[in-house]
């Protein structure tokens, strides 16, 4: 069995106004420290945002009209605690989180 690895975690929604982010359609930024001194900021979005995304763009023009998005480094069901510690946990058992999301997650200052 693979050890579980122990983080910390920030949290945007929590610390910018709390208990007022739509928890299934919204997006949002997380950092994670683990004990070695590794830290790495996430830019999140939740599965339904994507089609915000979508219909803003369709409506303002951006990113040709829809045709396309540039994607966060992670996507997620919901923009809750629980829900993004769980999935942390589960890629860092999987391996470094740099090798599971793209390398712009790396603090450069390390």
């Amino acid at each position: 069995m693979t050890k579980d690895i122990e983080f910390k975690l920030w949290l945007e929604f929590e610390e910018v106004d709390p208990g007022n982010w739509d928890t299934k359609n919204e997006f949002a930024n997380i950092h994670v420290d683990l004990p070695d001194g590794r830290h790495y900021g996430i830019n999140i979005w939740t599965f339904k945002f994507l089609e915000t995304a979508i219909k803003h763009d369709e409506i303002n023009g951006e990113n040709l009209g829809g045709l396309y998005q540039t994607p966060p480094d992670l996507f997620v069901k919901e923009l809750t605690r629980n829900c993004i510690q769980q999935v942390i946990a589960d890629l860092l058992k999987k391996g470094n989180l740099e090798d599971s999301l793209n390398t712009s997650v790396i603090d450069g200052n390390n």
